[in-house]
């Protein structure tokens, strides 16, 4: 909505409201004051409820993880399976497959675009027969689960704008998030933890990463309330989740009373609707006092669940911890959760460092579907797997049997989709011979976007928000699918 028409439509209900002797303001903050028994009382009307009309449709999925890949893993590496680029060794990328397509600065100025093949073997999985490289032996063992697209492509080349793009659907900063639109339309199920959560775990590979700017969870024009809030993996998760020495939780309930109230008497006067969620965010924070250090808290997950997501889950700020705080959040009611695995651009080393990455993630990875499924999780959840573009088939820099780097590739690139509405054991799209260009069924990014809504219950073209005298959408306006193929 317009701020200036939000404000202008908070004004008439200030009027009215007003005349009748009861603030909105007041009642918001009642509201919240009937349901103070106790941090953690769930079972009490939730704080972000749903729009009026969401979803649009019974949902498949209630539930979003999205694993970010940020840097572009390389899908010749990973998923696209190429053997016949093997005879094309060093040669220089045929013109007939470029097609006179741009190329980054990067490698723009090389005398020659020479093939590297995949230096990693690859093997037929599960009864889908899917391809999957040695790199991801944990993945191949559900890929029954997962459904693989491999002609997803981007407007995109360098990584802040791709980054931006496949978040929210706009290469132009400002836009919400995906997550940020979720938290909006369908609200929150749980009153104690935020319904967008965000992941920012370390890598292991010591490869320079590309820097994560925050509006990748932001909520741009939306409201403030729909912005991800990120667990930090140093330290406390929430800064001052734990009252200071001396300061009680009654006297920190007190506190935020009065705050409240003052808060109140700034909308009365003022009408921006901010202050409301104000009062919410303060609200759900004394509320993270309680709920926050029970969801890290991973002493009465069984050693079984431990081992299954890896060695590295019990070390705050690993991906596999992020995995395993995943599945609690979603299993608390949170709708969306983000986790960005940064040090996925790869221009030289690359053998060495995806092995590195894929190490960190590999496990973790299947062991959150592995986890959501038989916690009948998996059925309500779903899970994507992704990065903002992919690799080129050419070398850049040198190029020896062992060794290789991969520039940035917008033109086609791998991503998979889990869990509930999903046809699992799917491959979808098909890409040439070298990995190039899309050679059948096309995915926008966006109309992978639109899936996803799709599987959560929205039809994207219906999911609006006035802002600039334009209807904006998470899709664009562009005409966008769902991709119905690789749903059940």
């Amino acid at each position: 909505m317009n701020p200036l028409h939000e404000h202008l439509l908070n004004l008439n209900r200030r009027q009215f409201f007003g005349s009748s002797g009861v603030r909105l303001g007041g009642l918001a903050l009642a509201a919240l004051a009937g349901r103070r028994v106790a941090a953690g009382d769930s079972k009490s009307p939730a704080i972000h409820p749903p729009l009026p009309g969401f979803p649009h449709f019974p949902p498949k999925a209630k539930a979003i993880i999205y694993l970010h890949m940020n840097g572009g893993p390389s899908q010749i590496d990973t998923f696209d399976y190429k053997p016949k680029l093997a005879e094309f060794f060093d040669k220089d990328l045929p013109d007939s497959v470029r097609k006179g397509q741009r190329i980054t600065t990067m490698t723009s100025g090389q005398s020659r675009l020479p093939v590297a093949p995949s230096m990693f073997k690859f093997a037929q999985h599960g009864k889908s027969g899917m391809w999957v490289s040695e790199l991801l032996p944990h993945t191949a063992k559900v890929v029954d689960d997962i459904a693989l697209v491999r002609s997803v492509h981007t407007n995109a080349i360098n990584h802040d704008p791709a980054c931006t793009f496949v978040m929210t659907g706009s290469e132009v900063p400002g836009k919400p998030s995906l997550g940020s639109w979720l938290s909006y339309g369908l609200g929150s199920v749980s009153n104690d933890l935020p319904a967008f959560v965000v992941f920012t775990p370390f890598w292991t590979s010591g490869a320079a990463a590309q820097a994560l700017f925050s509006r990748m969870w932001a909520s741009g024009f939306l409201p403030g309330k729909y912005s991800g809030v990120a667990l930090r993996s140093v330290g406390d998760p929430v800064l001052y989740v734990q009252n200071p020495a001396g300061v009680s939780p009654e006297n920190r309930r007190a506190m935020l009373d009065t705050l409240g109230t003052l808060n109140q008497r700034t909308f009365d006067h003022y009408g921006d609707p901010d202050t409301l969620t104000r009062i919410a965010q303060y609200e759900m924070a004394f509320r993270m006092q309680t709920s926050v250090p029970d969801l890290t808290d991973l002493s009465k997950e069984s050693k079984e669940t431990l081992d299954l997501y890896g060695p590295e889950v019990k070390k705050p700020g690993s991906f596999a911890a992020s995995a395993l705080l995943a599945r609690r959040l979603v299993e608390r009611g949170v709708r969306a959760v983000q986790i960005l695995h940064r040090g996925w651009d790869q221009h030289g080393s690359l053998p060495k460092d995806i092995k590195s990455q894929c190490m960190d993630t590999d496990q973790p990875t299947a062991a959150l579907l592995t986890d959501l499924k038989r916690r009948g999780l998996l059925d309500s959840t779903l899970v994507v797997w992704g990065g903002e573009f992919g690799r080129t088939v050419y070398s850049q820099g040198t190029l020896t049997k062992t060794n290789y780097g991969r520039d940035h590739h917008p033109r086609n690139f791998t991503m998979w989709l889990a869990g509930s509405g999903v046809k699992g054991g799917t491959v979808y799209g098909e890409t040439d011979d070298f990995s190039y260009n899309v050679a059948a069924n096309p995915v926008h990014v966006n109309d992978l976007n639109a899936t996803i809504l799709h599987c959560l219950g929205i039809d994207h073209s219906k999911f609006t928000f006035k802002f600039q005298g334009l209807d904006q959408r998470l899709t664009g306006v562009e005409n966008q699918r769902v991709v119905k193929e690789i749903l059940s």
